[in-house]
């Protein structure tokens, strides 16, 4: 994990900010297409994102990493959000036009998964948040709960029970108190805000977050694609 795969297409984007770069990780038989964009500490290689775009394309999902134009220029820290968003619509495009007719799931992982709620539109199927910051670590009164709550289809957030920027029961109180009750919210056992196994986490307990997180976003986008009906 953390090395792009040996079949991952890299596809120039150009952007008002610079040129971004889009990692295609194509599914043979595609049922949904899911676009992720990384952190402001991190690149398209962390933890999470590495996995979900080895696993998912063996069980129909076709994944793209998009790596920010600051990032592929060099720079070490992120712009302000308008400049993440001006990056991530002409990736969003990009991949409408590359994988046409594919229901399309959009997210990424921190600043990543804000900068896919604030850039969600009417076109896209759903969103999944890798580790959400809902408010910086120790300041739970500068919430960001709003940007998630304004997300106008089904929502899955998978959140380390540790995690200092909000932890999963924070982010279901504070969606709840926004008034939004589209999400799926998954604990992730022990994890802090990177997901990443520790060394010291058995093997089996990893490869059990693994597990996880792929089915985690699997059965959410089985679910949101092909509905169960309600009781009556």
């Amino acid at each position: 994990i953390g090395e792009t795969g040996p079949m991952s297409e890299t596809v120039r984007v150009e952007t008002p900010d610079g040129v971004g770069e889009l990692l295609l990780d194509a599914a043979a038989t595609p049922m949904a297409a899911l676009l992720l964009g990384h952190g402001a500490g991190g690149g398209v290689d962390s933890w999470d994102l590495a996995l979900l775009a080895r696993e998912l394309p063996a069980s129909g999902v076709s994944v793209a990493r998009y790596r920010q134009p600051w990032l592929v220029a060099g720079r070490k820290v992120a712009g302000p959000p308008a400049s993440l968003d001006r990056g991530w619509l002409p990736a969003l495009e990009r991949i409408r036009g590359a994988w046409p007719g594919l229901p399309l799931f959009t997210g990424g992982r921190s600043a990543g998964a804000r900068c896919a709620c604030r850039c969600f539109d009417a076109g896209t199927t759903g969103l999944v948040a890798l580790s959400f910051p809902l408010h910086p670590p120790g300041k739970p009164h500068k919430t960001r709960v709003s940007e998630l709550a304004a997300v106008g289809a089904p929502v899955l957030v998978l959140q380390g029970a540790n995690d200092p920027f909000g932890g999963p029961a924070d982010i279901a109180r504070a969606l709840a108190d926004a008034g939004y009750s589209g999400e799926r919210i998954v604990p992730v056992p022990v994890a802090t805000h990177s997901l990443a196994p520790t060394k010291s986490l058995p093997a089996p307990t990893a490869a059990e977050r693994e597990q996880l997180l792929v089915g985690s976003v699997l059965i959410f986008i089985a679910d949101t694609l092909d509905p169960v009906p309600s009781a009556e």
